[in-house]
């Protein structure tokens, strides 16, 4: 093959999780200078330019849970490098992150106190076989080989795992000969390298990964052109094709016609849509928020530590409220993040069946996350906060702009009242909403996740998630579905022509260490139940009433949605109590969601067992953080949330965890195609007798004076 397309094949082949990551590594890494135009960005945010330019060489931590820094990364590699079960052998890190200090110890530490000791926790796996996590200290140089029990997973996939499929791939006479077969030029051929899952002992004690390619012929959206039914199974170590499947023979590859989704090439139509008016909201004093020290956050009342995670994405750590009748900055969350993602595709077809990533876990959700686009991603006067991270060898690189924080205003109303006429009274009291937001956004290889931590100024805090991006398709025969035979299962929906769109679900599932006014925090199902008046009790037959019920053990806490039988979900705290005696606390608010439906004796429903409730409780463990397990990547589901819970541990009055599953159910409609308009689900944490009264009451009402003046443009 010509040099050109063997370099554009290996170019394309990579999963977009991968190119991002590579890109980042070859273009962005350390010590390159900050001012890379690789990703090209506007300057007309002066207070982005002139306030968010990160210079990670002279970067230095502040705070015990600051991300290690470019300097600590190096200072890990060093160190490893010279250590006896590296030094004469074949390694991978897998992961290298800040070792976060003991909880305890984070708590009682004071800004302008000496930092506490900085550690990092290195997954790594030596000569393709022994899987090592490491603690290594960074004042002194000891690396500790710390007990991680039996597991059968492996760790999240490295840059090198996934980009080192493409050669290997090249280099098979029988995957060259099999793209030929299909009438496909290898130099408008992409592929993508996709998790296996676990189904048997035939897949034990070997790293597999399953390759599928498409055609890039006319369209820069490929993915709407799969080579369907054709799958290589590939081993990671060996780097050998394993297996070939090719069941698809007779199916033809869609058209390229009408994929494309970017704007530049996107065809005039008349009867599209009259472009808006641009809109923007306008804050000549600049935002409301500052942040220092490059993490902590201070907006209103709110105060918080962000943290951006190569697994999780965001993290955010120590946020607390200053209440507005004491002055006291209280407590609320110590920690909260996304801990862990479960796509399974509704396809039990050989090129299919194995299609149930866990993405946190296999391939790194904040590995994955775009440097988001400013204007677009995040309006003006947003601050942008970068990600650094390891590859394979510990060399580190910077992802740019992984994170933006803002203010947002909806138009929304955060509390009103206009009294009625009958009163005689003159009132009219409305409050606007503004809001301060948290936000990453993720490409998993097809799919976009766009996550919100949103704070508002009464204590609430949303975390919302939305998905775009480019559906999974799969290849058919049929043009219109007056051909398909009525016997047949699609198993989804036809979008186009030889387009069908696989039904899915999405699960993402929230760590969340509440610490309403401390730590030594309860759990209380708050049960709605119907009551029945006694005969001529009342006109009324029946009514509402609330019963309390505190959970004692992990299993009083494993919660599954009724809508008939409803509840409300509080974490409270027992020793603190409002003047009225009512103990404060949080509750958690579910908007629209989903439960998984899997059979739970499924290979990918054991594996992600966390879908099987809503909501968990577990005591606090620094251990247990990743709702499917610290280890993944062909994990037989044995180290999970629900295996946590099943213990049945004391979660009254004890530092207890509260866990979020966030559901959707997908069943693709033409309007996903070619790219899908965002659809979007939340929940929230809102204060329930935390404050002795509404705390937004002295806020005040927007004015006409008090507001930015813009010109209107001439009329036509």
């Amino acid at each position: 093959m010509e040099a050109k397309n063997l370099l554009r094949f290996l170019f394309l082949s990579l999963s977009v999780a991968a190119f991002v990551l590579v890109l980042a590594f070859l273009q962005l890494s350390y010590p390159l200078p900050r001012t890379v135009e690789l990703f090209d960005r506007p300057t007309n945010s002066s207070w982005r330019a002139s306030k968010n330019r990160h210079n990670h060489a002279l970067q230095t931590p502040h705070h015990p849970l600051d991300p290690l820094t470019i300097q600590e990364f190096e200072k890990v590699r060093s160190i490893l490098s010279s250590h006896e079960l590296f030094k004469s052998s074949r390694y991978a890190l897998h992961s290298v992150d800040l070792e976060e200090t003991e909880k305890t110890l984070v708590l009682k530490w004071k800004k302008g106190e000496t930092l506490l000791p900085r550690k990092a926790s290195v997954v790594a796996r030596v000569d393709s076989k022994s899987v090592y996590v490491l603690t290594v200290d960074l004042g002194t140089g000891k690396v500790t080989v710390r007990e991680t029990g039996q597991h059968s997973g492996y760790p999240m996939l490295t840059v090198e795992d996934v980009t080192g499929t493409t050669p290997a791939l090249f280099a098979s006479a029988d995957f060259n000969r099999t793209i030929v077969q299909r009438g496909i030029d290898l130099a408008d051929l992409a592929c993508l390298p996709i998790s296996t899952g676990w189904y048997g002992k035939s897949e034990e004690n070997r790293r597999l990964i399953k390759v599928q390619c498409y055609s890039m012929d006319g369209t820069a959206n490929f993915y709407m052109r799969p080579i369907e039914g054709l799958t290589f199974l590939f081993d990671l170590d060996t780097k050998q094709v394993v297996e070939i499947s090719d069941t698809g023979r007779k199916i033809p590859i869609p058209k390229a016609a009408d994929t494309d989704y970017r704007y530049s090439v996107l065809q005039e139509d008349p009867h599209a849509m009259k472009p808006l008016n641009p809109i923007s909201i306008e804050q000549p004093k600049g935002p409301s928020f500052t942040v220092e020290d490059k993490y902590l956050v201070k907006w209103a009342n709110w105060e918080f530590h962000l943290k951006p995670d190569a697994r999780a994405g965001v993290i955010v750590s120590l946020a607390k409220f200053r209440d507005p009748d004491t002055g006291e900055l209280r407590d609320v969350m110590y920690k909260g993040f996304s801990s862990e993602l479960f796509v399974p595709y509704m396809d039990p077809t050989d090129a299919w069946y194995f299609k149930t990533n866990m993405d946190a876990g296999e391939y790194g959700f904040g590995l994955q996350s775009m440097p988001l686009d400013p204007l677009n991603d995040c309006p003006r006067n947003a601050y942008y906060m970068d990600g650094v991270f390891a590859a394979a060898d510990g060399t580190p690189y910077v992802r740019p702009d992984m994170i933006c924080v803002f203010e947002s205003y909806a138009g929304d109303i955060g509390w009103r009242h206009s009294e009625s006429p009958i009163t005689g009274m003159q009132i009219r009291e409305v409050r606007p909403k503004v809001t301060l937001v948290v936000r990453m956004a993720a490409s998993v290889g097809n799919y976009d996740y766009i996550v919100d931590w949103e704070f508002q100024t009464d204590g609430l805090i949303r975390v919302k998630v939305g998905l775009s991006g480019i559906l999974m398709v799969k290849g058919a025969t049929y043009d219109n579905i007056n051909q398909i035979p009525n016997q047949e299962n699609l198993y989804g929906t036809l979008l186009s022509e030889n387009v069908v769109g696989v039904i899915h679900d999405h699960y993402i599932s929230f760590y969340l260490d509440m610490d309403i006014d401390g730590s030594e925090n309860s759990f209380v199902n708050v049960n709605i139940k119907k009551q029945q008046t006694s005969p001529g009790e009342s006109p009324r037959k029946s009514y509402l009433k609330a019963i309390r019920n505190v959970a004692k053990t992990e299993k009083d806490a494993q919660i599954k949605f009724k809508l008939y039988d409803p509840s409300e979900f509080h974490i409270i705290n027992p020793s603190k109590k409002t003047r009225v005696g009512n103990p404060v606390g949080y509750k958690i608010v579910p908007g629209a969601t989903a439960a998984s439906l899997l059979d739970l004796e499924d290979p990918p429903q054991i594996r992600a067992a966390f879908t099987n409730n809503q909501i968990w409780v577990t005591p606090y463990n620094q251990s247990e953080q990743w709702a499917g397990g610290m280890f993944v990547y062909e994990s037989h589901g044995e180290d999970t949330v629900a295996t946590w819970s099943d213990r049945d541990r004391p979660i009254e009055n004890k530092d207890i965890v509260l866990w979020y599953t966030l559901g959707f159910h997908h069943i693709p409609c033409q309007e996903d195609f070619p790219i899908m308009p965002t659809v979007s689900s939340s929940f929230q944490l809102k204060p329930v007798n935390f404050f002795e009264r509404n705390p937004i009451l002295r806020s005040p009402s927007n004015l006409e004076k008090d507001l930015p003046v813009c010109k209107p443009v001439a009329s036509v």
